[in-house]
C-alpha cells in the first residue's frame, strides 16, 4: 500500500525537484521512496523510441541505450496502455533489463516488473518501469493511488521537459547574443553608398531577390564591399529580425571547419573541453553569410553541401541530427566558375550556392560615386576624431576621381582615415582639410609631370597595354610580393603576414593556392 503520508512526501519532493540540476534524478528518487523497489527508471519517448533519462538499481551502461518499442512486449504493452501495467509474477515476456540489474549480471530471476505511462493532455511523454526482487511486491498497491504516483510523476516530468527546453533556447540566446556583439564591435552599420548606374543596377538586383530567400552568391574583387551587400540583403529580407551570422571561410583552420559551421560536443576532439554551438545553429530562422566561400578546402565542401541540400546539421561527436532553417548568403572574390573547371570548387555546391548570383562593381566602374563615397567617409571621420568640420581641397578630390582605386572602396576608406589624421595639423577656424599631400598612397601614384597627369590621368604607373592575361598578371604580383615579405621575414610565416596586414592562415593559404612553398615555416 501507499500511504497518504508517503503521496503527500511524494508531491513535496517533486515541488523541489524541478528547481534544481538533477531533477529527473530527483524525480525518480522521489517516486522510489513511495513505491518500495530494487530499480527504477525514468524514459522519454521520441517516436518509437524510449530513451532513458536518469536511473537507479541498473548498470551505466543503460543510460546510452536507445530501447526500440516495438522490440519489447514489455515496454510495448506499457505504452499502450493509460493505466499503470503490473506484469503478473512469472511472466514469460522478456525483461528489457535482463542481465543490466546490479547483482544479476547472469539474468533476472523471478520478479515482480511494472509499468506506469506518463501522459499530459493525452500526450504521452515518457514511461517509469519499477522493478523488485521481491515477487508480487506491487500487487497490494492500490490502482488509484498508482494513478496518482503516474499524474503527479507526470506533471513534474512535463514541467523538468519545459524547464529543458528554457534552458536550451536561453543558452542559445546567450550565445547568439555573444556572436552578435562580438559581431557589432567590428562592423559600422553603414549603408550602400552611390548613385552611378552600375550601383543603381546592383540596388535593383537587391532589392528583388531580398524577399524571395534564395540563396545568393556575391562575386567582387577584394575591397568592393561585399559584405555591406550582403547586410543589405538580410536586412530587407523576411528574416530581418532573426540574426545574420557571419563566417570567415578562410580564417577558419581545416580541422576545426565543420566544428565551427556545425558545432561539437564536449570531448569530441582534442581540445573540445566544453560543448560548442556551430555557426548553423546560430543562424537558424536567419541568415548565414559565408564569406570568402571560394578558400573552403575540397573536404569541407562536401559536408557543407549536405547541410545546406538537406537543413539537416550534424554536431562534431554526436549522433543526432538537427534541422535548421538558414538562408545562405555566400561571397568570394574568386571567379568560381575557373574554380570548377580546374576542379578546386565542387560544381555541385557552386550551383547551389550561385541560384541569384549578384555582381558588386569595382570602384573605377563607378562613375562619379568617388567622390560621394569620400563624403560620406568624411563625415564619419569627423566624428570618430572629434573634428569641427573635415573637407576635402578641390585638388584632393581631383586626385580621388583620377585615381583607379585597385583596391576598391575599402581603399579609399583607408586612404581617407590617414589623410584625416595626417591633416588635423592643418586645421584653420575649426575646419580640417584634406590637401594632396595628405593621401599617402596616392601622391607616389600622381608623381609624374603635370603633362603627363593631364594626358592619362587615370595612369598609376602600371602599364596595362603590357598585360594579356589580368588574372595571371594578378597572381604574379600576388606571388611576388609575399615572396618578398616572406624573404624581409627570415620565411617567419606570422611575421610576413603582419606586414602585408593579413592573418596567417589566410596567407599560408593563399601561397598553396599559387604554388610558393609551404612547408619550411621556420619560427612561424
Amino acid at each position: 500500500m501507499i500511504s497518504t503520508d508517503a503521496l503527500l512526501r511524494f508531491a513535496l519532493d517533486l515541488a523541489s525537484a524541478v528547481t534544481l540540476e538533477d531533477r529527473f534524478e530527483r524525480l525518480i528518487r522521489a517516486i522510489r521512496a513511495a513505491v518500495d523497489c530494487d530499480a527504477v527508471v525514468l524514459l522519454e519517448r521520441k517516436g518509437d523510441l524510449l530513451l532513458p533519462l536518469a536511473q537507479q538499481g541498473l548498470m551505466d551502461d543503460v543510460m546510452g541505450r536507445r530501447f526500440n518499442i516495438s522490440e519489447h512486449p514489455r515496454f510495448t504493452e506499457i505504452c499502450d496502455a493509460y493505466q499503470p501495467v503490473r506484469f503478473p509474477t512469472g511472466c514469460s515476456l522478456p525483461d528489457p533489463y535482463d542481465g543490466m540489474v546490479s547483482g544479476f549480471d547472469d539474468g533476472l530471476p523471478v520478479h515482480a516488473c511494472m509499468g506506469i505511462p506518463l501522459y499530459v493532455q493525452g500526450n504521452m511523454l515518457g514511461v517509469v518501469t519499477l522493478d523488485s526482487m521481491t515477487p508480487g511486491a506491487f500487487d497490494s498497491i492500490d490502482a488509484r493511488a498508482l494513478e496518482i504516483v503516474g499524474t503527479m510523476a507526470a506533471m513534474s516530468l512535463n514541467t523538468a521537459m519545459l524547464l529543458a527546453r528554457l534552458e536550451r533556447k536561453s543558452k542559445h540566446a546567450e550565445e547568439l547574443l555573444v556572436e552578435l556583439s562580438e559581431d557589432a564591435l567590428n562592423k559600422e552599420a553603414t549603408e550602400m553608398i552611390g548613385q552611378s548606374q552600375a550601383m543603381l543596377t546592383l540596388k535593383q538586383h537587391l532589392e528583388l531577390v531580398a524577399p524571395a530567400d534564395l540563396a545568393v552568391l556575391i562575386e567582387g574583387e577584394t575591397g568592393v564591399g561585399k559584405e555591406l551587400v550582403a547586410r543589405t540583403l538580410h536586412r530587407a529580407s523576411k528574416r530581418a529580425q532573426a540574426p545574420m551570422v557571419y563566417v570567415n571561410c578562410a580564417a577558419i583552420p581545416e580541422n576545426l571547419i565543420e566544428s565551427e559551421l556545425f558545432g561539437h560536443v564536449k570531448g569530441a576532439f582534442t581540445g573540445a573541453d566544453r560543448d560548442r554551438v556551430g555557426k548553423f545553429t546560430l543562424a537558424h530562422g536567419g541568415t548565414l553569410f559565408l564569406d570568402e566561400i571560394g578558400e573552403l578546402p575540397l573536404e569541407a565542401q562536401g559536408s557543407l553541401l549536405r547541410a545546406i541540400q538537406n537543413q539537416e546539421i550534424q554536431a562534431v561527436g554526436k549522433d543526432k541530427i538537427e534541422y535548421v532553417d538558414v538562408r545562405i548568403i555566400a561571397a568570394t572574390n574568386r571567379d568560381l566558375k575557373q574554380e570548377v573547371v580546374e576542379k578546386r570548387f565542387r560544381a555541385d555546391l557552386y550551383h547551389r550556392l550561385s541560384v541569384f548570383p549578384i555582381a558588386v562593381p569595382p570602384l573605377r566602374e563607378r562613375n562619379g560615386d568617388v567622390l560621394l563615397l569620400a563624403g560620406f567617409f568624411a563625415e564619419q571621420l569627423r566624428r570618430k576624431f572629434g573634428l569641427q568640420q573635415l573637407t576635402l581641397s578641390p585638388k584632393a578630390s581631383e586626385w580621388l576621381k583620377a585615381y583607379r582605386w585597385p583596391g576598391n572602396v575599402r581603399e579609399l576608406e583607408h586612404v581617407l582615415s590617414r589623410a584625416a589624421l595626417l591633416a588635423k595639423s592643418n586645421t584653420n577656424q575649426g575646419i580640417t582639410r584634406i590637401e594632396p599631400m595628405h593621401l599617402t598612397g596616392l601622391v607616389d601614384a600622381f608623381s609624374v609631370p603635370k603633362e603627363s597627369l593631364k594626358e592619362q590621368p587615370n595612369k598609376i604607373g602600371l602599364d596595362t597595354a603590357e598585360i594579356q592575361d589580368l588574372k595571371q598578371a594578378t597572381e604574379d604580383f600576388q606571388r611576388q610580393t609575399i615572396q618578398q615579405a616572406l624573404d624581409q621575414a627570415g620565411l617567419n610565416w606570422a611575421q610576413a603576414a603582419r606586414s602585408l596586414a593579413m592573418d596567417r592562415a589566410n596567407l599560408v593559404r593563399l601561397a598553396k593556392r599559387l604554388g610558393i612553398e609551404v612547408t619550411k615555416q621556420r619560427n612561424s
